[in-house]
């Protein structure tokens, strides 16, 4: 079961993310702009999805995920730290980030996991 600690450890390995205070808790950014946020006291972080993979984790796990308040329209979910397995939290913490970091910080981002898988 994932943890704040855990959170802020993923965090720290992407390029330009920040740990930034917004709305009494902490959020995360990438050149300024919001793809999440820590809600320890309710073992809750807030990601930025599609719509379609809101849909799709909502339908797989309604335990896990689910609607996050005022963005949720936007697509954004909740995940349940309670219940969401470390490699996927992993994961979601990732595409969220690519979803909003600049271009050429993804390029390079995957360039160096591919990297990393060959050698």
């Amino acid at each position: 079961m994932p943890n704040a600690a855990d959170v802020r450890a993923i965090l720290a390995t992407l390029p330009g993310a920040e740990e930034v205070p917004k709305w009494g808790s902490p959020h995360f950014a990438v050149g300024g702009k919001l793809f999440g946020g820590l809600h320890a006291e309710r073992g809750v972080v807030s990601l930025k999805a599609s719509r379609e993979a809101q849909a799709a984790l909502i339908a797989s796990e309604p335990e896990t995920f689910g609607v996050a308040p005022y963005v949720g329209r936007y697509g954004w979910v909740t995940v349940q730290l309670a219940s969401v397995d470390g490699d996927e939290l992993r994961e979601l913490m990732i595409e969220a980030w690519r979803a909003t970091a600049p271009r050429r910080a993804v390029v390079t981002f995957d360039a160096e996991l591919e990297r990393g898988s060959n050698g």
